[in-house]
């Protein structure tokens, strides 16, 4: 995945609300929308440098979106659309089936829409994306606040996996590198809890890091996932 617009380099202020950052380019002072509403706290540092997207559409209340910063070493993507877009790209290169004959995204089944549903000739799996921002001492985890959606997705995969389909939830850890990926279960426990269960239940639990560069981001290497 490659951002169509220009990438510029600023400097993290602060943060208002969960949509907007006020940062620092070429000496002025700028309101920007932030990619993500997640907390990023430990990522959005004042002072901290990061990477812009810029968008001229009329529409828009601001001319740049917060994409990416930089944590120490490491180059994290927190554009919360990027690793459905990574994946989706990863799934017709035959990142899963070798030769799928359908990949479509967002597809609602009973009361849950899920990320994608995918078919080759004799097999049919629906897969939930969960993108990973949080990191620490090289360890990756999810997730970084509550989610009850992502709890009612992990379930539904496990009643999908009864009703014969394959099932997978696919971590996309928007860095690299990283030495594992585990559930958050300080922040979110009934997560952690789901999580697990689906695994026991049969349901695929896969994690990949990725390659981040300011202006893109691809899905690289298979992670170690510990539940």
């Amino acid at each position: 995945m490659k951002y169509k617009n220009n990438i510029h380099k600023a400097r993290f202020i602060n943060r208002p609300n969960r949509f907007i950052a006020e940062i620092e380019m070429d000496g002025a002072v700028q309101v920007c929308h932030v990619k993500n509403t997640g907390r990023c706290k430990e990522l959005l540092i004042p002072g901290s440098l990061v990477y812009l997207e810029e968008n001229n559409s009329p529409n828009r209340k601001t001319k740049y979106d917060l994409v990416a910063v930089e944590k120490g070493n490491l180059l994290v993507n927190i554009d919360s659309q990027a690793p459905n877009k990574v994946v989706k790209e990863w799934l017709e290169a035959g990142g899963l089936y070798p030769n799928p004959t359908l990949v479509h995204p967002e597809v609602k089944y009973g009361n849950t829409r899920m990320d994608f549903y995918l078919e080759d000739k004799e097999r049919k799996a629906f897969i939930e994306v969960k993108g990973v921002t949080l990191e620490n001492d090289g360890v990756a985890a999810f997730p970084d606040a509550p989610t009850e959606r992502g709890v009612k997705h992990i379930y539904h995969l496990i009643e999908l996996l009864q009703e014969g389909y394959e099932a997978y939830v696919i971590f996309v850890i928007q860095f690299k590198p990283v030495k594992y990926l585990i559930p958050n279960d300080i922040t979110h426990a009934e997560f952690g809890k789901a999580l697990r269960e689906a695994a026991a239940a049969g349901v695929s639990v896969l994690a990949y890091d990725c390659i981040v560069t300011p202006d893109s981001m691809e899905l690289d290497q298979l992670v170690q996932v510990q539940l």
